[in-house]
């Protein structure tokens, strides 16, 4: 009994059939503007440019997208380099911050 059990622990997984996953297709797309491919570089290992664009409009749209692309960082940990922030936040503030 014991030898079945173990036979059927081991062999199982190799009895198993592999998973596909298929992704949906972006449905839209960073808007044209200054820095454009390094916040595709940075922006979209997390998210969308669908979060991008449903972000709220305020009246100092850099102090907001400076304070946006800080927080990825620190509090999300996303790997931007330092000297990449400066560049996503021109972009969104002169793309998204109207």
């Amino acid at each position: 009994m014991r030898a079945a059990v173990v036979f059927v622990l081991l062999a199982g997984p190799a009895f198993a059939a592999p998973r596909t996953y298929v992704l949906p297709e972006d449905t839209s797309a960073f808007a044209p503007g200054p820095n454009l491919e390094t916040v595709q570089q940075n922006c979209t290992a997390c998210h969308s440019a669908d979060y991008i664009a449903t972000q709220p409009r305020m009246s100092n749209p850099r102090a907001f997208w400076q304070a946006e692309v800080s927080k990825m960082k620190s509090a999300y940990g996303a790997p931007i380099d330092q000297a990449d922030m400066p560049k996503i936040v021109d972009y969104l503030a002169e793309t998204y911050g109207k």
